[in-house]
């Protein structure tokens, strides 16, 4: 794995994402940066964070639009399935999860868990579909 030297912009992109508790796509940093950073394009603003994750200094969470976050310990996330927000869940993480037997052959290395619902802004703009 290649580390890439170090750049202005790589770092405030970095930046942007520790200081956000809202575990931000590429768009939201881009769109948080670009007051700051004019000739910061989306595209970089995608490379890096898809690099930093890569190097172990962001985690990338999958879903319908990538999210990262900076805290990197193992934690719980909950994501909303109509906006696609992400936040920290305040549930203990159970690293013994990682030793409970697996089968067939395999050898757990890690888990991650991401509860799904609906958060509470979508869940006011239409309660009767939850």
């Amino acid at each position: 794995m290649k580390v890439q030297r170090f750049s202005q912009q790589r770092e405030r992109i970095y930046e942007a994402v520790r200081a956000s508790m809202e575990h931000p796509s590429a768009q939201m940093v881009y769109e948080a940066l670009r007051p700051e950073m004019p000739r910061l394009s989306l595209g970089t603003v995608y490379r890096n964070l898809h690099q930093m994750a890569q190097e172990g200094r962001l985690r990338e969470l999958e879903g319908p639009v990538a999210r990262f976050d900076a805290v990197l310990p193992p934690h719980t996330h909950i994501r909303c399935i109509r906006c696609g927000q992400v936040a920290d869940l305040a549930l203990p993480y159970d690293p013994a999860l990682d030793w409970e037997p697996a089968g067939d052959g395999w050898a757990i290395t890690g888990h991650e868990l991401v509860f799904n619902g609906v958060c509470p802004a979508c869940g006011a703009e239409q309660p009767s579909e939850i």
